[in-house]
């Protein structure tokens, strides 16, 4: 399945908010980290601010090591997320939804004051799912 970007640059803030996220879960990847950003991002039922976020760090992933196995079932995640939101599904649109949902995922994970550790990342999916 074709990916809504071949590469992802992280803007500053992005990057600075995974090291705290680093440093507090001690998941050293950053893919795994920006799954389970974008992952948040998506289960949120609001559509992204369409801000524009610079790619300004040094920290870039190929779309192949963000999405590892869980390639394909990202991009059809994004794309039914972009569907129920009312946007197309060109590729335009999917690129620039895909870094909305990441970054705006980024910034919610590292701004909980919950997490402080790799459990305290998994009860958010609980509380998420809880609240429900």
């Amino acid at each position: 399945m074709e990916p809504p970007v071949e590469r992802i640059r992280l803007s500053k803030m992005g990057r600075d908010q995974l090291i705290k996220l680093k440093r507090y879960t001690k998941i050293e990847q950053w893919n795994i980290l920006c799954r389970w950003g974008f992952c948040r991002s998506l289960a949120e039922p609001t559509k992204p601010s369409p801000v524009p976020i610079p790619a300004d760090s040094n920290l870039e992933l190929t779309w192949r090591v963000f999405g590892g196995e869980m390639s394909d079932l990202l991009v059809i995640a994004l794309k039914q997320r972009c569907y129920q939101d009312g946007l197309g599904t060109d590729s335009e649109t999917l690129a620039q939804q895909f870094r909305l949902h990441l970054h705006r995922g980024i910034s919610y994970l590292a701004g909980d004051i919950n997490i402080k550790s790799i459990e305290d990342l998994v009860k958010t999916v609980e509380r998420k799912e809880s609240a429900s």
